[in-house]
């Protein structure tokens, strides 16, 4: 992946794995190994386990830990409501973004 591609990412994927966590509850590995088959192969685990810290901390997901079969308790996480209306922020910024950008792209001002 390239820097500018990097770069671009780590505005967005806060989003994207809130996103994720709309339609399911996972651990930090599934959320990595999701990312990876849709392309985000060079996503270190390192960088989801910190964002999902941060949206912890941010009161945007509930967190319940769940019994493991190997190791301890895996730390299962869910979108709450704070966590569904600042998605849905995000979508609304993504949306305008969109629209600018894709004027530019054609052209327009």
């Amino acid at each position: 992946m390239g820097k500018q591609m990097t770069e671009m990412l780590k505005g967005v994927l806060e989003g994207i794995v809130l996103a994720f966590l709309r339609n399911r509850s996972a651990y930090g590995y599934e959320i990595t190994a999701w990312l990876r088959e849709q392309g985000f192969a060079d996503i270190a685990e390192g960088t989801i386990y910190a964002l999902l810290i941060r949206i912890e901390q941010r009161g945007l997901v509930d967190v319940e830990k769940v019994a493991s079969e190997k190791g301890p308790p895996r730390k299962v996480y869910s979108l709450n409501a704070q966590g569904q209306e600042y998605l849905d922020e995000f979508w609304g910024t993504w949306s305008f973004l969109n629209q600018r950008l894709d004027q530019l792209h054609e052209g327009g001002n």
